[in-house]
């Protein structure tokens, strides 16, 4: 409900994809305007940038996803993108709707020439940028190809079948313009049942730095403890588990007794030396018969038996 006791309107899905475009701003144009792409400009800021009309936008959009889902074969559908900022949208593009992605240069020939690897002839072709993608759409001529492109305002329009009208040089906009437009495809195809909400969110088909992913990466990576600064291991053993986390604890003064040895009288030890004969026997040891303190006694050694 709304403040004033009216109940509020629930937004269209082209309103709520409208307002997400402007967040992504798709809208905003260039300084310059091809005279074709006149029709689809709303109007001109006083710093002399060209704004998108995002209605038409979004009618161009739903025009080209008619168009995939015509085609049987998503196989046949080729997806490419030269500039970085739509290479990673291109390729979640093809893995959510099946077509064939090309992401990076453009192999001259790939869509001319038999002879070549990669040659492929294609039912149909989305570009990102007609400008960039100049080599692919020329081919496509060559080859009869229709051919999907999002186009700014100072875009050129030759040899494009459907252009929509959009900012293909923010790395937003283009992940923006993917996501909508895979998101239309899938719904068309009845994959995604209307009314229903994408899992999938339009965060995935954005530009991500090398630099920044591999620092966000590392800051993500838990820190392992070092236990090479440790010295007393006390402690260290919780259960099954393993912390760094303790309090070394050492023993009060006097809880331990004095490790000194016991008292032992030597009454065999005489000052001028050694008294073996006085010496004590230690508890449990008897001398056998034979055998004095002082050495070997042959007579008083017992004859063995069966012995002459």
């Amino acid at each position: 409900m709304a403040t004033n006791g009216t109940p509020t309107r629930l937004l269209s899905q082209k309103e709520q994809d409208i307002q997400l475009m402007l967040a992504a701003d798709v809208h905003l144009g260039t300084k310059n305007c091809d005279f074709q792409m006149e029709r689809y400009v709303y109007k001109r800021r006083s710093d002399g940038i060209y704004i998108i009309n995002l209605g038409k936008t979004w009618e161009k959009l739903e025009l080209a996803a008619r168009v995939i889902v015509a085609i049987e074969n998503p196989q046949d559908i080729i997806v490419q993108s030269a500039r970085p900022y739509g290479q990673r949208a291109v390729l979640k593009f093809a893995q959510y709707t099946g077509a064939h992605p090309i992401a990076g240069r453009h192999t001259p020939g790939t869509f001319t020439n038999q002879l070549q690897t990669s040659f492929n002839e294609p039912r149909l072709l989305i570009l990102t940028d007609p400008r960039t993608d100049h080599q692919p759409i020329k081919e496509s001529a060559l080859g009869n190809i229709p051919t999907i492109a999002f186009c700014d305002t100072d875009s050129p329009m030759r040899y494009v079948d459907i252009g929509i009208p959009a900012n293909n040089k923010g790395k937003h906009s283009i992940g923006c313009l993917f996501w909508l437009l895979a998101r239309m495809v899938l719904q068309m195809r009845r994959t995604i049942l209307p009314g229903h909400k994408w899992e999938v969110m339009v965060d995935l088909f954005f530009y991500r730095d090398p630099e920044e992913a591999k620092e966000q990466e590392e800051a993500e990576a838990p820190v392992a403890p070092d236990y090479g600064a440790v010295t007393d291991y006390t402690g260290l053993a919780t259960g099954d588990q393993w912390t760094s986390d303790f309090t070394p604890v050492l023993p009060e003064a006097g809880a331990m007794p004095a490790m000194v040895p016991p008292a032992v009288e030597w009454t065999a030890t005489a000052q001028d030396g050694w008294d073996a004969a006085a010496a004590p026997l230690p508890e449990g040891v008897t001398i056998p018969a034979g055998v004095t303190a002082t050495g070997w006694d042959a007579a008083a050694a017992p004859t063995p038996t069966g012995w002459d």
